[in-house]
């Protein structure tokens, strides 16, 4: 029996596992280890999800221990699981597993879930990309045109997963029933907001049977730069031309571009143009047959005055800030639009976790990301705005997709920043029309 550790970051790693090992009579899933999120190592992938084979769960480690854990569990492969990797830093990864004597594996990305529905999947070549205003403008269409959608979203199960088995998001109550984080929230707020039905959690066959009987169209809502759970009918990728090469060079973001039946190349109106050509040369290489649409993504402070003239706290999305590598968000472009006297460098203020992240991440310098995957983790962002506005901040420019003080204090005046997205070259009953007339057809 092969003795295998799945390298993950709580998402992918329990889908690959729940799909491909769990049953595998000829596998034995010795660990998890965890990268990424903070607060969930150390936990374990509870007996009620992993099966009659694992009647004491699995354990979750973190992933420095790698090299410790093949030896001490003799483990003879080790399945990487998690997205928005450099592709330098996959084969750290490798060289790391096969210096300790296990094999390295990639799995394909057939590995997918088949729906009973028309599918539609966003997924992106980086975090921060803009799949989430794509994805809140292909919902209003679908529905426009008779269509009932479900949409499920990428899994950021970071609590307690048997009770994240299966989850359903469709009011506030919802949310606050599920006890969802800060980063859960901004993915799934704006969706209940326009009307839509939510689903995620761990069990993605169990969560697409559920969302299949609510639904004429399943939209696959991706994170990171994941590849999408679930086979689509219409792929969509998202590129990002501010971070020109990055579509070429991140894992899985090129499985991605190579995938996609269209591309669309975001943010052409504050790249710069030449970013733009590059990418675009890019992805006709990678994927000759994909239709390249072109896209603005243009951003818009709710009260440019208040921004106006002033000292400029920016609060980006901060997975786009972190591991996406972007030094700047909407807010930052915002304020700057809006006529900042300044935007405010955070670290001076920051304070224990969020000190923690920017530390990690030096290339953040004019704008706070938006971190909350946990209670304190929130309590040190809300003490790192306090400190600021001491240390003589005067306003607060908030890119991220929730309202953030609704959530938390913010003791001097805040405008919250919209970003929505607009196809150029191609319209939106182009592209989504034809899956329409297939479904029409008994696909």
């Amino acid at each position: 029996m092969k003795r295998v550790i799945i390298i993950g970051a709580a998402g992918r790693d329990f889908f690959n596992f729940l799909t491909v090992y769990r049953d595998d009579p000829d596998v034995e899933v010795v660990a998890f280890t965890a990268q990424q999120i903070p607060h969930i190592a150390e936990r374990g992938f509870p007996a009620s999800l992993a099966g009659p084979r694992y009647p004491k769960g699995i354990p979750i480690h973190p992933e420095h221990r790698l090299e410790e854990l093949v030896g001490t569990l003799q483990a003879e492969q080790c399945v990487l699981s998690y997205s928005d990797l450099a592709d330098v830093d996959v084969m750290h990864l490798a060289a790391r597993a096969n210096a300790a004597g296990a094999d390295f594996v990639l799995l394909g990305a057939q590995r997918v879930l088949h729906s009973t529905k028309p599918v539609v999947a966003i997924c992106a070549s980086r975090t921060g990309a803009g799949k989430s205003p794509l994805s809140r403008a292909v919902v209003p269409w679908l529905r426009e045109h008779g269509q009932r959608v479900a949409v499920i979203r990428h899994p950021m199960p970071y609590g307690d997963l048997a009770a994240q088995r299966v989850q359903r998001f469709a009011s506030e109550a919802d949310l606050v029933a599920h006890k969802v984080t800060v980063e859960e929230r901004e993915e799934y707020e704006p969706h209940i907001a326009a009307g839509s039905v939510v689903f995620a959690g761990v069990d993605y066959l169990a969560i697409l049977r559920a969302a299949e009987q609510e639904a004429d169209v399943i939209l696959w809502d991706g994170g990171n730069n994941d590849t999408s759970f679930i086979k689509a009918d219409l792929y969509l990728t998202v590129v990002d031309p501010h971070r020109a090469g990055h579509e070429a060079s991140y894992y899985p973001g090129e499985t991605n571009v190579r995938l996609a039946d269209v591309v669309i190349i975001n943010k052409v109106d504050t790249a710069p143009a030449e970013a733009v050509a590059k990418v675009r040369e890019t992805v006709k290489a990678l994927n000759p047959k994909a239709r390249i649409v072109e896209a603005a993504c243009p951003v818009k402070a709710a009260d440019p005055g208040i921004l106006k003239g002033r000292r400029v706290l920016a609060i980006d999305d901060g997975p786009t800030l972190t591991h996406g590598g972007m030094a700047f968000g909407a807010a930052v472009l915002a304020a700057w639009d809006a006529g900042a006297r300044e935007l405010v460098d955070p670290r001076p203020y920051a304070v224990g976790e969020i000190a923690e992240a920017l530390a990690r991440y030096p290339h953040v310098k004019r704008a706070l990301p938006a971190l909350g995957y946990g209670d304190k983790q929130v309590k040190d962002l809300e003490a790192t705005i306090a400190r600021a506005a001491e240390g003589g901040v005067e306003a607060v420019a908030i890119g991220t997709p929730i309202d953030l003080a609704r959530l938390i204090s913010i003791p001097i005046p805040s405008t919250r920043v919209s970003y929505t997205i607009a196809l150029k070259n191609y319209t939106l009953d182009q592209l989504l029309a034809p899956l329409l007339t297939g479904a029409a057809k008994g696909r």
